[in-house]
């Protein structure tokens, strides 16, 4: 609402009481031909300028004198759409030029901080809710009940792919705009991409991590005695092997398939990420979990956040059409299982996660529609019985080698 003062004079005088005296019409707007345009020339712009078309149609007509035949109007959209997409996509989503493979971008902090924040630091943790890299620390954070310890907010994308914060979802910290601006808060400044999720020091005023993994490592350090153990030391090398086999195939995979920009690239990223599953479904068959011997750990969370995603998403937008995740089982029900978990239900919102993909990943879905969600991605489906409590970890101790062995064949 603007007042007097704040108006354009223009603006200022149309408001006052003198706007309420006669006033003469305003002059009736003309096309006028500039010195030196052509009779013919002028008239196009004036039969433009009265069309009740859209533009474009309007200027067709003008100048082929009726709307631009579909044949010649699909292959100019085709040029010019695909143009702009492989603009679009160097940009946003860099690849091999060679091979036209995705090729993801380093984060800007991928190590924790030193020295590291200690027991009494005042830390903050930024995520988005459609992003499956911030999804791992907001799961952990529920997991391990950091929540009165560790507040949150909560980004979402804008319109133009940037994190930012609204009236509905603030900055609880600083009450910023855009995410960039707590980046650039830090006292070296900050020039890059502002990722989620982002570890802040709110007493250094400085980024302690924004790699995920490493986020996730540092909170289980935080966690209470007696609370939730995922990143256990007798462990901890198994987790390390299953992530060199589910980072690069799975979490990681589903890009490198939905970003492919040749044919081959999606072909082989297609390829190694169905194989990568069908181990997966194999080994958790017989096992409870990833790790032989052990309750969830961090390898199962990273698992999670890209099989939730899975039939709302990846499936029809990245093309990860092979087969859906509710065909699988054994990795449906270990989903369940995980999204069962106390407080983890409430990391995963759906409709935000169809709204962030489908709604902001234009060059993949230009018109913006949003789908319906799949009934097997409903709250009612994932909490069904997952049945899987009679598969210790420690029945496939033996097996989990073997299971091992061939993931490492997958991503050789």
């Amino acid at each position: 609402v603007h007042t007097l003062s704040s108006m354009s004079p223009v603006a200022a005088h149309r408001a006052s009481p003198a706007m309420w005296s006669p006033q003469p019409p305003p002059p009736r707007l003309q096309l006028r031909r500039p010195a030196g345009t052509p009779l013919h020339s002028s008239r196009r712009l004036s039969r433009i300028a009265a069309s009740q078309e859209d533009p474009l149609t309007a200027l067709t007509r003008v100048l082929w004198g009726r709307a631009l035949p579909p044949s010649q109007l699909v292959l100019a959209v085709r040029h010019g759409w695909t143009s702009a997409w492989r603009l679009l996509m160097r940009q946003l989503a860099p690849s091999d030029p060679a091979t036209g493979a995705f090729t993801r971008t380093p984060s800007r902090f991928p190590a924790v901080a030193q020295p590291a924040p200690g027991p009494g630091a005042r830390l903050h943790l930024y995520v988005g809710l459609p992003c499956p890299w911030a999804h791992r620390a907001l799961l952990v954070r529920a997991l391990l009940g950091l929540g009165p310890r560790l507040p949150v907010s909560v980004a979402v994308p804008g319109d133009d792919g940037a994190w930012s914060f609204t009236p509905e979802s603030p900055d609880a910290l600083y009450g910023s705009r855009r995410l960039r601006d707590v980046y650039a808060a830090r006292r070296g400044g900050f020039e890059g991409r502002a990722s989620v999720p982002m570890l802040w020091d709110a007493d250094r005023r400085e980024v302690v991590c924004n790699e995920s993994i490493e986020i996730a490592k540092f909170l289980c350090t935080l966690a209470d005695d007696g609370a939730l153990d995922l990143w256990p030391p007798e462990h901890r090398q198994e987790i390390d092997r299953w992530y060199g086999v589910i980072y690069p195939s799975v979490n990681n995979g589903v890009y490198r398939c939905g970003f492919a920009q040749s044919q081959a690239a999606y072909d082989a990223a297609a390829a190694e990420l169905f194989d990568a599953l069908d181990m997966l479904e194999g080994h958790l068959s017989g096992s409870r979990y990833l790790c032989a011997g052990a309750g969830v750990t961090l390898a199962d969370v990273c698992l999670f956040t890209t099989l939730i995603r899975f039939d709302l998403v990846y499936n029809p937008l990245f093309r990860c059409s092979r087969r859906k995740l509710v065909e699988y089982p054994s990795l449906h029900a270990y989903m369940r299982e995980i999204y069962q978990l106390p407080a983890a239900a409430e990391t995963c919102d759906m409709a935000a996660i169809a709204d962030g993909y489908f709604g902001t990943l234009f060059p993949l879905n230009p018109g913006g529609i949003l789908p319906v969600v799949p009934a097997s991605c409903s709250r009612e489906a994932l909490m069904k019985p997952h049945g899987r409590e009679a598969l210790p970890s420690a029945a496939a101790a033996a097996a989990d080698g073997r299971q091992l062995g061939a993931a490492a064949s997958i991503v050789g």
